[in-house]
C-alpha cells in the first residue's frame, strides 16, 4: 500500500534533481538563520552556487553530536522560538542532551513520513495500534503516534510499563498492530504465555513496527514466531527528525528512505570518504525539509549499507539495511572486531537458546575479555551436565567459526536476565568499574 505513490515512485533522475534543488535552498536558509552554519560555510567557501549535482554535498562539512552539545540548547535552531511548537531531546546520560525543535510544518511533515512507512508495512485506517513506547522527550512515542493517527488508525497510547496491563488492553481492545522496541515485544510474548494466553486466538495482532534499538534478522524470526505477526523495521533519529526516516515494505528487504526529504550517504568512518554502493560504512544523513533545525551531513555512527536498486514493491527510493551496530558500540575482544548484533545473530540461530542474553565486558591487564550469558530454555538448563557441556561447545564452535570469537559462555537460569520495557541492556561494561 502506498501513502504518497507519486513521491514514492519517482525516477532516480527526478529524485536527485529534487534533492539538489532542496539542498541549495537549505544551504541558503541555514546561512541566513544559523550562525553556526554561517561560520562553517564561510570557512569552507560554501554557498548555494557550490551545489550543481547531488555529489557536491561532499563539499559540505559534517555535523556531529558534539556540535549539538556545543550549541546547547537552541543554538542550532533556525526558527524563532515563537514558531517552535515542540521540543524533544536525548536522555543526556553521557553529557548534555541533544535538543531538537519542530515548527508546525515540521510536525506535519514528520506525521506524513511516519504515515508513509506505516502504509508500506500494511497499516491502514482499519487498524488499532497499541503503542508501548515511552511518551516524553524521546521522539519515538509521539513521532509514531502522530503519523499513525494521520493514516486514520485508532491509537491506544499505552506508553511503557505494566506489561500485564498492556497485554490485557491488547486483548480487550483488539489491537492489530504493536509498536515498541523489539526486545520489549519478546518480553510481552513471554509474559502473555506465562499468563496463560493463547497468542494466536486471544490476540488479534498482525503487524509489529519495531525500532529504537539494533535487532538482527534472527531476532525478527523469534518475534514473528512468538507473536504470530510480521515484524517490520523502521529507522530514525532525533537529530534529523525522529522515526520515519526509513521503513520496510512487505518484502522486508531493506528500509525505504524518504529521499524527497533526506539525502543518505555511506562513508568509511575512518577516512570519511564515500564507500562503493553496497558496502558497509557509516550512515550520514542530511534532512532537506526541516524548518526549525536544518542539519547537514549528520554522522549517525550507525553502520549499514545502501542499495539503489528498485524494489519489487514498486518503490524507487534507496533502501538501507538493518544497521549491524554503531561505530562507538564495536567491541574489540582479543583482537577481534565484532558488533553485539553479530553475536546475537549467531546465538539466535542455535535451537534451545531463549532470545535473551548479555555480554559482560571485563579487562585483565591490557586485554579486554568477554563473558556471554545465555539464557537456555528450562528443559536444557535443568538437563544433565553432559548435555549442557555439549550445548556450550556448540555455541563456542559457532562463535569461533562464524566470527572468529573465542569467549567464555555461561548458561544461566530461565528468566534470570533482566527484562526491559524499553531498550534491552545487552552490554554490561565492567572495564572501568
Amino acid at each position: 500500500m502506498f501513502f504518497e505513490k507519486n513521491k514514492e515512485t519517482m525516477s532516480r533522475k527526478d529524485i536527485e534533481n529534487l534533492q539538489t534543488e532542496l539542498l541549495k535552498e537549505k544551504i541558503e536558509y541555514a546561512y541566513k538563520n544559523v550562525p553556526f552554519y554561517k561560520q562553517k560555510f564561510d570557512e569552507y567557501g560554501i554557498n548555494k552556487n557550490s551545489i550543481n549535482s547531488i555529489e557536491d554535498i561532499r563539499k559540505l562539512p559534517f555535523t556531529t553530536k558534539n556540535d549539538f552539545r556545543d550549541n546547547y540548547p537552541f543554538g542550532l535552531f533556525a526558527a524563532d522560538m515563537k514558531k517552535i511548537v515542540r521540543i524533544h531531546s536525548s536522555s543526556g546520560t553521557t553529557g548534555k542532551p541533544t535538543v531538537v525543535g519542530y515548527t508546525k510544518n515540521d510536525i506535519e511533515t514528520w506525521s506524513s513520513l511516519v504515515a508513509r512507512i506505516a502504509a508500506a508495512a500494511g497499516v491502514s485506517d482499519e487498524d488499532i495500534i497499541h503503542i508501548a513506547f515511552g511518551y516524553g522527550l524521546f521522539t519515538g512515542g509521539f513521532g509514531l503516534h502522530y503519523g499513525l493517527e494521520k493514516i486514520g488508525a485508532a491509537i491506544v497510547p499505552a506508553s511503557s510499563g505494566n506489561t500485564k496491563k498492556q497485554i490485557m488492553l491488547m486483548k480487550d481492545y483488539g489491537a492489530t498492530v504493536l509498536v515498541c522496541t523489539p526486545s520489549y515485544a519478546l518480553h510481552i510474548a513471554e509474559v502473555a504465555r506465562r499468563e496463560g494466553l493463547d497468542i494466536e486466538t486471544d490476540l488479534k495482532l498482525k503487524v509489529g513496527m519495531f525500532g529504537a534499538e539494533p535487532w538482527s534478522n534472527k531476532m525478527r524470526q523469534k518475534i514473528e514466531e512468538a507473536l504470530n505477526i510480521k515484524a517490520y523495521d523502521n529507522y530514525g533519529l532525533s537529530e534529523v527528525m525522529g522515526p520515519g526516516v526509513a521503513g520496510e515494505c512487505e518484502t522486508q528487504d531493506g528500509m525505504h528512505i524518504s529521499e524527497d526529504h533526506f539525502i543518505a550517504e555511506i562513508i568509511n568512518p575512518d577516512t570519511e570518504l564515500p564507500v562503493k554502493d553496497g558496502e558497509y560504512g557509516e550512515l550520514v544523513i542530511t534532512p532537506l525539509t526541516k524548518e526549525a533545525l536544518p542539519v547537514f551531513r549528520y554522522r549517525t555512527r550507525d553502520i549499514t549499507k545502501l542499495t539503489k536498486e528498485p524494489c519489487v514493491c514498486g518503490r524507487t527510493s534507496a533502501r538501507m539495511y538493518k544497521p549491524i551496530g554503531r561505530t562507538d558500540d564495536m567491541l574489540i575482544i582479543r583482537g577481534v572486531n565484532v558488533f553485539p548484533s553479530q553475536i546475537e545473530e549467531v546465538l539466535f540461530s542455535i535451537d534451545g537458546i531463549s532470545p535473551h542474553y548479555q555480554i559482560i565486558l571485563e579487562r585483565a591487564g591490557a586485554l579486554d575479555s568477554a563473558t556471554i550469558l545465555v539464557e537456555a530454555n528450562a528443559n536444557l538448563f535443568f538437563d544433565e551436565m553432559k548435555k549442557q557441556r555439549q550445548f556450550l561447545d556448540k555455541i563456542n564452535y559457532e562463535l569461533k567459526t562464524t566470527l572468529g570469537l573465542d569467549v567464555a559462555v555461561k548458561l544461566v537460569e530461565p528468566h534470570s536476565i533482566e527484562r526491559s520495557e524499553g531498550k534491552a541492556k545487552r552490554i554490561i561494561d565492567k572495564r572501568e568499574m
